[in-house]
C-alpha cells in the first residue's frame, strides 16, 4: 500500500531528526508532562514532590523554574484550555494547587477528600475535575477554587476527560468501561476493552477520542456515534499514555515497551517508533507542531543506574 504524502512527510521529518534530546527536571522519575495551550512552555511533574516548567527555545527547552509546596508526589497536572499562564497539579499530598508561571507562586490550594491521581480543565476553562485513589472525582470551581461536586463511584476510576465540547464528561475504568456522564448524571457505559481502561483522550479536532487498556490495545472512538472505528495493536504492554498531535492525524502511545508508538489517526498504520531505554509514564503532543515531550522510568533495577533520574525528553526538535 503506498503510503499518504502526510505519512511520507512526517517519515521524512522523523527521519532527520531520530534523536530524542533529554533534559534534566527533577530529582526523581517524572510522572506528568503537558504543554500550555500556546505550546511555548512545558510542564513536569515528579514524584520528588514539584513541578518544573521550562520555556521551549528553537532547539531546546531551557529551565525556568520548579514549583514546590506539595507534601507529596505531583502525579498528574494540566494546563488552563486558554490562558498560557496557569496550570493545575494533582498529588497524593490531598490538595491541588493553582499556579501562575508569571508570579511563580501557587494561587490556590484546595483540598480534597483523598490521595489525588488524575486532573483535567474543563475546555470552557470553569472547571478542574480531579479523581482520588478511592475513586471520588471531585468538580472544583476554578475562579472560587470551592468544590462544586463531588462524585463517589462504585468502580475503579482510571482517567477523566471532557468531550471538546464540554458537555459531557468521560472517565476509564477498571472493568474496562467507558462511562459518560451529563451534568453528573450518567447517560451511557461504553463496553472498551476486555481488561481494565486506563487512559482516555480527545483529539483537538473533535472527531475522534482514543483509549488505552490493560490489554495492549489502543481504541479509537468515533466521538459522534461513540462507536470504535479502529483498534492499534503494536504494543505488549498495558497502554498507560496517549496523546494525538495538533492536527488530529497522528497518535502516541506508550507503555512499558521500550518504545512509543507512533500512528496515523486514519489508517491506523505505523508512521514511526520512538526509542525509550525503559518504560513510559507520559507522552505529550506540541499543541502547534509535531514535536513529542515524554518522560520515561529513567531509574530502575534494571537499567542504566548511572543515568540521571527525572529527566524530560522530547522527540522530533531539530
Amino acid at each position: 500500500m503506498a503510503l499518504s504524502p502526510y505519512v511520507q512527510a512526517m517519515q521524512e521529518l522523523f527521519r532527520a531528526n531520530t534523536r530524542s534530546r533529554e533534559f534534566p527536571a527533577h530529582g526523581a522519575k517524572v510522572h506528568s508532562v503537558a504543554w500550555s495551550c500556546c505550546g511555548r512552555r512545558l510542564a513536569s511533574g515528579s514524584f520528588d514532590k514539584t513541578a518544573s516548567v521550562f520555556v521551549l527555545e528553537k532547539d531546546r527547552l531551557v529551565k525556568e523554574n520548579n514549583y514546590r509546596g506539595h507534601g507529596d508526589s505531583v502525579d498528574q497536572l494540566c494546563w488552563h484550555p486558554s490562558n498560557p499562564d496557569l496550570f493545575v497539579t494533582a498529588s497524593g499530598d490531598k490538595t491541588i494547587r493553582i499556579w501562575d508561571v508569571r508570579t511563580t507562586k501557587c494561587i490556590a490550594t484546595v483540598n480534597t477528600k483523598g490521595e489525588n491521581i488524575n486532573i483535567c480543565w474543563s475546555p470552557d476553562g470553569q472547571t478542574i475535575a480531579v479523581g482520588n485513589k478511592d475513586d471520588v472525582v471531585t468538580f472544583i470551581d476554578a475562579k472560587t477554587h470551592r468544590s462544586k461536586a463531588e462524585e463517589q463511584f462504585k468502580f475503579e476510576v482510571n482517567e477523566i476527560s471532557w468531550n471538546n465540547d464540554n458537555n459531557m464528561f468521560f472517565l476509564t475504568n477498571g472493568n474496562g468501561c467507558i462511562n459518560i456522564l451529563r451534568q453528573l448524571k450518567p447517560i451511557q457505559s461504553i463496553n472498551a476493552h476486555p481488561s481494565n481502561c486506563i487512559c482516555i483522550k480527545f483529539d483537538p479536532m473533535g472527531k475522534y477520542f482514543a483509549t488505552g487498556s490493560a490489554d495492549a490495545l489502543v481504541s479509537l472512538w468515533d466521538v459522534d456515534e461513540l462507536v470504535c472505528v479502529r483498534c492499534f495493536s503494536r504494543l505488549d504492554w498495558p497502554v498507560r499514555t496517549l496523546s494525538f498531535s495538533h492536527d488530529g492525524k497522528m497518535l502516541a502511545s506508550a507503555s512499558e515497551d521500550h518504545f512509543i508508538d507512533i500512528a496515523e489517526v486514519e489508517t491506523g498504520e505505523k508512521l514511526w517508533e520512538v526509542q525509550c531505554e525503559s518504560p513510559t509514564f507520559t507522552v505529550a503532543w506540541h499543541p502547534k507542531r509535531p514535536l513529542l515531550a515524554f518522560a520515561c522510568d529513567d531509574k530502575d533495577g534494571k537499567y542504566d543506574s548511572s543515568r540521571e533520574a527525572g529527566t524530560v525528553k522530547l522527540f522530533g526538535l531539530p
